[in-house]
């Protein structure tokens, strides 16, 4: 278990089933002993009655003591030894299904590192959740098939075994009873992996939706919108509800054969030995033993329906780990094997992206002009650079571009950078937008990234983010504990702890995605000129409409329609652009206003 934590292996993703039978491959000696343990602990339950048959016929019928007590002995020791024996068994297909459950877990977490900003573009937050609880616990549930589900073929060869040195009809019985009974129940498997399709794909969407109204909520609330979603999420609710019964039917059919049949049958099997035992064909002894035979044969049928129930539904949770692990970066130049991704890191909370790749050309060798084709955008080496748009959305694509987030015709230094490797842009360029993480834990973790970093480093850059109000406010200052999201933060706190991030990590290239836009106008004016003398001879770009931010930077590009319309300082497009002069005044009324 500890092993799959560390390296989880390639996973087959061909198909579903190929998927599970990778997860018990990944543990071939457990899985071995979990079958081991689970045969012997199945045949030992045959055992009782055949030695009750023969206390019976060999001590109580005649009489004779000692042959009683002898077989009664036995009869214990078996006992004790079966039930230490299953103890075993439990042990192993717990630890099976765990390393089931992490593994696949592992593997999970690795794929949305390996996409990195494509993963939102593909899939939902409620859908990972789903895929993370819901279909990780039904695969490792499957595994049982292993251990008792294994164990219950040896049983049902054994038992049909001794009923056949009992009476041939009696094993005949068993030995074709049994498979009727798995027939009988198939059609019932087929329909539960439908209705489990339909159920998992309405619960992955309720999840997102869940996680949307819960990540914003406090917008929602001011728009008036939060009882508008909520109505959304009662009526998906009550559909996912009614998909839910459906699948409980289904699952309640199985549950209701699964222990009908079984009895049925040992009372069919019981009628016929007793009229065997009444015509003296067997003794009384024999009677006893079939009794036990059959009565043990339920716990293995029961086990084939239940291991055909849980096959169904690691089926339905399979197809989707397999839909999911199938994805690919937004980069059509990304090759290679999930199971070779490296460990992911996290500076900004963006992801690392350092999936194996075609592309290994070298950056510049020094600071040199990033450009975007596509917006005309440039950014100049060593200078701090801004970026005005009237749509945020058009800031954002230029930053991914320059980032290398999405495929572009960007260039560094003349060299595109998709043919540059993906891990050196990420040493060197860094994007910090408003919806990095923050992870759960100090705020000196919070702001450290992946290094650690010496008190001088943190208490200047907390002072270049102007948030040394944030660490002075709480209990322990920079080792005062926030929650995940920083739940327990403002949003202007939350953004400069975000930019705390950033200009420790030091990139050669920062992108900030409107750094300052959840802050005072006081605030934002400090913070202005600190960021600029914290990013002396390092080239900086800042989106952004702020004039108290604008005029502290070296070249601004005003964009309209995504494409760049003036370039020059911000006095200069003041005077010369009117829809620039129209944004900024507007920007100039909202800090009045704050």
């Amino acid at each position: 278990m500890g092993d799959s934590y560390v390296h989880p292996g390639t996973p087959d993703r061909r198909s579903a089933g190929r998927y599970l039978w990778w997860l018990v491959t990944s543990q071939r000696g457990r899985v071995a002993a979990g079958a081991t343990w689970g045969s012997v602990w199945m045949i030992g339950l045959t055992l009782p009655p055949y030695l009750l048959s023969r206390a019976i016929d060999d001590g109580l019928e005649p009489g004779n003591r000692a042959a009683f007590l002898g077989w009664v002995g036995a009869l214990f020791g078996v006992g004790v030894a079966n039930a230490w024996v299953g103890m075993m068994r439990h042990r192993t297909m717990t630890r099976i299904r765990q390393d089931a459950t992490f593994r696949t877990v592992r593997v999970v977490v690795r794929q949305a590192t390996r996409l990195g900003a494509t993963l939102p573009r593909r899939v939902t937050a409620g859908e990972v959740v789903t895929i993370g609880i819901a279909d990780v616990s039904a695969m490792s549930s499957t595994l049982t098939i292993t251990g008792p589900g294994f164990g219950a073929v040896i049983a049902y060869l054994v038992v049909a075994a001794l009923l056949l040195s009992v009476s041939s009809l009696l094993g005949a019985v068993v030995l074709l009873g049994v498979p009727l009974l798995a027939v009988l129940v198939g059609p019932l498997l087929g329909r539960l992996q439908r209705v489990e399709t339909t159920y998992r794909e309405r619960q992955g969407a309720l999840a997102a939706r869940f996680v949307d109204i819960v990540g914003g909520l406090r917008v929602l609330s001011g728009l008036g919108g939060k009882d508008v979603y909520a109505g959304r999420y009662r009526r998906d609710s009550a559909r996912l509800k009614e998909e839910g019964y459906r699948v409980g039917a289904v699952t309640s059919w199985i549950d209701a054969l699964g222990l009908g049949l079984p009895a049925l049958f040992l009372a069919a099997v019981t009628w016929l030995a007793a009229r065997m035992a009444a015509q003296g064909t067997i003794t009384v002894g024999e009677l006893v033993a079939v009794y036990g035979y059959v009565a043990v044969l339920v716990v293995p049928v029961a086990f084939f329906i239940e291991g055909g129930y849980d096959l169904s539904r690691g089926l339905v949770s399979a197809r989707r780990v397999v839909r999911f692990l199938d994805l690919e970066p937004e980069f059509a130049h990304v090759t290679g094997e999930l199971g070779s991704v490296p460990e992911a890191e996290t500076e900004t909370g963006t992801e690392r992206e350092t999936e194996p790749e075609t592309a290994v050309g070298d950056p510049p060798p020094c600071p040199a002009p990033l450009s975007d084709p596509a917006s005309g955008v440039s950014l100049a080496p060593g200078t701090l650079t801004a970026l005005v748009c009237a749509r945020p959305s058009d800031a954002v694509e230029v930053a991914d571009r320059l980032g290398r987030f999405v495929p572009s015709d960007a260039t560094w230094g003349g060299v595109r950078l998709d043919a540059i490797a993906l891990p050196r842009i990420r040493e060197r360029v860094l994007v910090a937008d408003n919806e990095a993480d923050l992870f759960a834990g100090t705020l000196r973790d919070a702001v450290s990234g992946r290094r650690d970093r010496d008190e001088e480093a943190i208490a200047m850059a907390v002072r270049a983010a102007a948030a040394q109000d944030i660490v002075d406010g709480r209990r322990h200052g920079i080792d005062s504990r926030v929650l995940a999201g920083g739940r327990d933060l403002s949003g202007g706190q939350r953004q400069r702890v975000r930019l705390i991030r950033a200009l420790l990590a030091d990139p050669e290239v920062l992108i900030a995605v409107d750094p300052t836009s959840a802050v005072d106008a006081h605030t934002e004016a400090a913070l202005a000129d600190r960021l600029r003398t914290a990013r002396a001879g390092r080239t900086t770009l800042v989106t952004t409409t702020s004039p108290l931010v604008l005029e502290r930077a070296d070249t601004v590009h005003y964009l309209v329609d995504g494409r760049v319309a003036a370039t020059g300082r911000h006095r200069e497009l003041i005077r010369d652009q009117a829809g620039y002069r129209a944004l900024v005044s507007r920007g100039v009324e909202e800090e009045a206003a704050r």
